[in-house]
């Protein structure tokens, strides 16, 4: 009993010898460097040496625009103009050494200034060097070489339920420095077509879902396979707190790849036509009766009529893809160069039939333009533009561009079609020209135009 107490504190019993150990602290180290090592490896998993590899190349995105606001005194007097300086953020990725950078066209739409932050917190002034509203992609230039940049895969051999990661700038400059935030997911399906919205421009066709977190500020972000590689572009989620909730979407990189090219190439992207109109929304149900998609018009002498096509026509399968409504039918024509071949198959007479579709260039792009006014600018409507376009006159002078300003003072948009003025029909852009040149200085005219299957007219002040 004495020997426990004292033992306990540390003292030697009467008549008892301790026995003390000596540890070599020099021969525990390599066990202890050991430990260290295998911790380290273990917590260096795949999805971190994904994000180290993605990281140094993504950049935020910072935009500043001019917004309209209103007000509720509004409804009892005439609204005036009222303007306010707003900011936007996003997120994008360097592509190229020198500069080129990718993200989405909704970022940066209506942009008066583009600053992009690199990951070490430099600020570089963009220039936008273009962008496409259907396939929500957009390129900017920084003046800065030796950039860091991505490695691109492969979208078409993802694999359901394999890792992913999604960088992004969910908070812009609330955070103190600009490293990229990281999450991450799986592959939750690909090939996903999503419903166009009322104010959504894009067409979001043949994407990539994933349950990584993707919110406000990570759009136009990479999404990254568990090797680095890049294989989308991230561009939107399904919410209705406006945060994530596991649905979010990407754009296959392929396709945002052809859009840069395209526009580093041509300053635009041209857009392969075929020549065909098929059954929307309205007809998604009857796919399982019909077996495919119902065309339902083919432009005289485009590439459809060319390879034998007819309305009525049922397409079952475009490019090796089976065409369940729509939206797979347009999944296929976004992905298509002018110029490319595409396979079908259809149901022609109810017999099974093969034909190949040589896509050619819309015939908007072929046509000849012809400037009436300083900023307007039209072509002849022919039976191939009006297929294009879908309108439902059979002539008239279509405007192909339109400035900003000529747009603000006159109500009219790209792609309306100008049916009359005054009294006398439009059939061509000579006749647009024969009547703005007969008339007179300061004469009020009224000039009636086709925009979305309806007619409206503009009084205009010719001057």
């Amino acid at each position: 009993m004495l020997a426990a107490l004292l033992a306990a504190c540390g003292k030697e019993a009467p008549g008892r010898q301790t026995l003390v150990t000596t540890t070599d602290a020099s021969a525990q180290q390599p066990q202890r460097v050991a430990r260290s090592v295998a911790v380290d490896a273990s917590r260096r998993t795949a999805i971190v040496e994904a994000a180290s590899r993605v990281a140094p190349a993504v950049v935020s995105v910072t935009v500043t625009s001019h917004q309209r606001t209103t007000s509720q005194w509004d409804f009892f007097f005439l609204p005036q103009e009222r303007e306010q300086l707003v900011q936007g953020f996003g997120t994008g990725f360097v592509v190229r050494q020198d500069g080129v950078i990718l993200t989405n066209q909704h970022v940066i739409s209506g942009a008066e200034k583009i600053v992009v932050t690199l990951r070490d917190g430099t600020d570089l002034p963009a220039e936008l060097v273009g962008e496409d509203p259907l396939t929500d992609i957009a390129v900017l230039q920084v003046h800065r070489t030796g950039l860091p940049t991505v490695t691109l895969g492969r979208s078409t051999d993802l694999m359901i339920g394999e890792w992913v990661v999604a960088l992004g700038n969910p908070f812009a400059y609330m955070l103190g420095n600009a490293e990229p935030t990281v999450t991450a997911g799986v592959i939750s399906a690909t090939g996903r077509n999503i419903l166009p919205g009322r104010d959504q421009a894009g067409l979001y066709l043949d994407m990539i879902q994933t349950d990584a977190a993707i919110n406000p500020g990570n759009s136009g972000g990479p999404l990254a396979n568990a090797l680095g590689e890049v294989v989308g572009v991230n561009s939107s989620i399904f919410t209705q707190s406006g945060g994530s909730v596991g649905l979010g979407f990407a754009i296959p990189i392929e396709r945002a790849v052809r859009v840069e090219q395209e526009i580093l190439s041509h300053h635009e992207v041209r857009r392969a036509w075929v020549g065909l109109d098929v059954a929307g929304a309205e007809s998604m149900r009857d796919w399982k009766t019909q077996g495919g998609v119902l065309i339902t018009a083919v432009a005289p002498g485009g590439p459809a009529d060319r390879a034998g096509l007819r309305r009525g026509d049922v397409l079952t399968e475009a490019a090796g893809h089976t065409l369940h409504n729509y939206l797979d039918w347009e999944a296929v024509k976004l992905d298509l160069h002018v110029g490319d071949s595409v396979r079908v198959k259809v149901l022609q007479d109810g017999r099974p039939t093969s034909r190949l579709v040589v896509s050619g260039d819309l015939p908007t792009t072929t046509a000849e333009k012809v400037t009436v006014v300083k900023g307007l600018q039209l072509v002849t409507l022919t039976p191939q533009i009006r297929a294009e376009k879908g309108l439902q006159n059979e002539a008239g002078a279509l405007i192909y561009r339109i400035t900003p300003e000529v747009a603000k003072s006159t109500g009219l948009q790209n792609g309306d079609l100008i049916v009359a003025i005054n009294r006398r029909p439009i059939r061509s852009t000579n006749d647009v020209t024969d009547v703005l040149e007969a008339l007179k200085s300061r004469q009020l005219i009224r000039l009636y135009f086709e925009r979305d299957g309806q007619v409206g007219y503009s009084d205009l002040l010719f001057r």
